[in-house]
């Protein structure tokens, strides 16, 4: 039921108009995140799944841009909106984290005062009670001292505190949508252990939904109950987090898994895809996977897979075994 649904994308397309020609960086993708529950983007670099977050937070900047489908954020269309409506929504409804915070951080002002902006221009507070709910969010996302962290400049923080307080900032408007792109990429495998807890804890408190994006099927398998894999713009495989994981379809996503390294098996040569992602520019005229999988046949480099579900819940864009038209 679509009131069940805290995001609806449908059909999304978005790219980039380039003087050698359109980037088609998103493709037909729809996608769907339930209530409370936190949904899963994996896939190598260049794929799209950054875009998709951009495209959903309204922050496609020229000459990047939304050439069609749909995106419904708790029923309400955001695809057309002005970007001064845009604005209304961001922090208060749906709020993002990026992967690097020192390039989302104000450097010359105080971590307190970022975070109370937001406050001061969705909530209408006064300054007292808005500093008052900035210490107690600060706490609340594990930071001690919250007094001293408010004061203190973006470089004083370390990296995990940094996060922490970006976090802390996402959440501070209680918003239906948090979407987290690469949210733990610069941190130590302690703090991101830390961090990803934090996040999956405030999804149970608040009902609040999570897209997060990542190339780690370790944090991905951690997180989330359902994952979609994207490859060059479109998703080749989508199923809930468990099926994903004990019986992927895909020769991709396959080859994601297998790229995992085990360190019980102490390997002498590091596992990996052959091959590169393809220029979006010159995609194949067939499968764009089948320049890089082993399991390739002709009718793969000539003719584009459909999704095709293979059961309730598990979809799967391949021509093997008949498991695509």
């Amino acid at each position: 039921m679509d009131d069940e649904l805290t995001l609806k994308i449908e059909h999304l397309s978005s790219g980039f108009f380039t003087e050698r020609g359109y980037v088609p960086a998103v493709d037909d993708v729809t996608l769907t995140i339930p209530r409370g529950q936190v949904v899963g983007i994996v896939g190598e670099s260049g794929c799209g799944k950054s875009m998709i977050a951009r495209s959903v937070m309204g922050l496609l900047k020229y000459p990047g841009r939304i050439t069609g489908g749909s995106i419904r954020l708790a029923g309400r269309e955001l695809t057309g909106l002005p970007d001064s409506q845009m604005r209304t929504i961001r922090g208060r409804d749906m709020a993002m984290v990026f992967q690097e915070p020192m390039t989302s951080l104000n450097p010359v002002v105080p971590v307190g005062k970022q975070m109370r902006e937001a406050l001061l221009l969705h909530e209408k507070m006064d300054k007292r009670a808005a500093r008052a709910e900035v210490l107690k969010m600060l706490e609340h996302v594990g930071i001690s001292e919250p007094e001293k962290r408010y004061a203190a400049y973006p470089h004083e923080l370390s990296g995990g505190l940094r996060q922490r307080v970006m976090i802390a900032m996402a959440m501070i408007c209680k918003p239906k949508l948090l979407i987290a792109d690469e949210p733990t990429t610069a941190l130590d495998v302690t703090i991101e252990a830390q961090i990803l807890r934090l996040i999956r804890s405030l999804s149970r408190e608040t009902g609040m939904s999570v897209l997060l994006i990542s190339h780690n099927l370790g944090v991905i398998a951690q997180m989330c109950d359902a994952v979609y894999v994207m490859y060059a713009g479109k998703i080749v495989e989508q199923a809930d987090a468990l099926t994903l994981f004990d019986a992927h379809e895909h020769p991709y996503t396959k080859g994601l898994m297998d790229s995992v390294i085990d360190l019980k098996a102490n390997p002498r040569r590091l596992p990996a895809i052959g091959g590169v992602v393809p220029n979006l520019l010159h995609l194949p005229a067939g499968c764009a996977f089948s320049p890089r999988c082993p399991r390739a046949q002709e009718r793969c480099r000539t003719e584009r897979p459909e999704l095709v579900e293979l059961e309730p819940g598990h979809w799967c864009r391949c021509f093997e075994e008949g498991r695509a038209r």
